[in-house]
């Protein structure tokens, strides 16, 4: 029956009510909030391309994760910004690296706060790459002997969940293998299972300084126009021992979310990315929408879409803005 029987509007009267029937609830613990991590003593350093997003030397780290935890946010992610690179990222794989004494560190002051890490050599190699290089090629094969000996390290060193975000083809099954045969079998794997090859990294790039040096990363991250193979790449990660599967992007591709929330019972995660924070940011500064809205609006999408788990460099303040 239609109007003025139907009057949707009824429902909209009054902010106790549209409370009482708000489908899409946002909480602390949706969030994930993303660190980078670079050596030395004391170092705060803003990231021009992200206000308000810092590098951070290990000791202000566990400040921030401090922090973090008091605001009610389960999990932070570590991404190590070592004092050297070389072309293989062998500073990513030592045991005593920018990212395994952070994760002692942190697990040791605020065991509590679940640490996650980064599993990609992008960070630490000189050409930028997420993987081993050969004749202007990126190597497949090569590159899963690297993400093994990181994630073992990290799970050694005491991180509570490992994530590889390289996409080299077989990499989840690799890593699970290593983990397994090291002892790790209950440190689980959250798979980028569908990262695009997005113009939105371009922030983060500065940030952890692993622009490619050359070409493009379009040989293995996802041409953005495809949505089969997104759901292709997740069901082999799943196949191969995922145990969380992330979309990446998020805002561009809220579509590959639903799709994925609707083929799978795995938790999906969904990475809120610098550029998509960064656009926020400018906006706001620039006085054309109102920051505080853009958040939460941009956030409850993504939940809408399917997402369980945010990665956002807006966590702390999304979870402020819900208080």
């Amino acid at each position: 029956m239609a109007f003025p029987i139907q009057r949707l509007r009824r429902l909209r009267q009054h902010e106790s009510l549209r409370r009482m029937v708000r489908e899409t609830v946002l909480s602390p613990a949706d969030f994930i909030a993303p660190l980078f991590i670079v050596e030395g003593q004391g170092r705060r350093e803003e990231i021009a391309s992200m206000p308000g997003q810092f590098r951070l030397s290990i000791d202000l780290l566990l400040k921030e994760a401090g922090e973090i935890h008091a605001l009610g946010i389960p999990a932070i992610i570590l991404f190590g910004i070592p004092a050297q690179k070389d072309e293989w990222g062998s500073a990513g794989l030592d045991p005593n690296g920018i990212v395994q004494r952070a994760i002692k560190a942190v697990k040791a002051q605020v065991p509590n706060l679940m640490v996650i890490t980064d599993v990609c050599i992008d960070e630490y190699t000189s050409h930028g790459h997420c993987g081993i290089v050969k004749d202007g090629k990126i190597l497949n094969d090569d590159t899963l002997a690297c993400l093994r000996a990181m994630a073992r390290t990290h799970a050694a060193a005491g991180a509570d969940m490992v994530a590889p975000s390289d996409m080299m083809d077989g990499r989840v099954a690799a890593i699970r293998n290593e983990l397994d045969q090291a002892g790790f079998s209950d440190v689980p794997i959250m798979a980028y299972a569908a990262k695009f090859s997005s113009c939105f990294y371009a922030p983060f790039r500065d940030a952890a300084f692993s622009s490619p040096q050359f070409g493009d990363r379009q040989s293995y991250q996802m041409d953005p126009a495809n949505a089969r193979e997104a759901l292709r790449e997740i069901d082999l990660d799943i196949e191969e021992g995922a145990d969380i599967v992330m979309v990446k992007p998020a805002m561009p591709y809220l579509d590959i979310i639903a799709a994925a929330r609707s083929r799978t019972l795995l938790p999906i995660a969904a990475y809120q990315v610098s550029g998509e924070y960064s656009m926020i940011k400018a906006a706001a500064r620039a006085g054309w929408l109102d920051e505080s809205r853009a958040i939460m609006e941009s956030l409850l999408a993504i939940k809408r879409a399917g997402a369980d788990l945010i990665l956002s460099y807006f966590a702390k303040d999304a979870v402020r803005l819900l208080h």
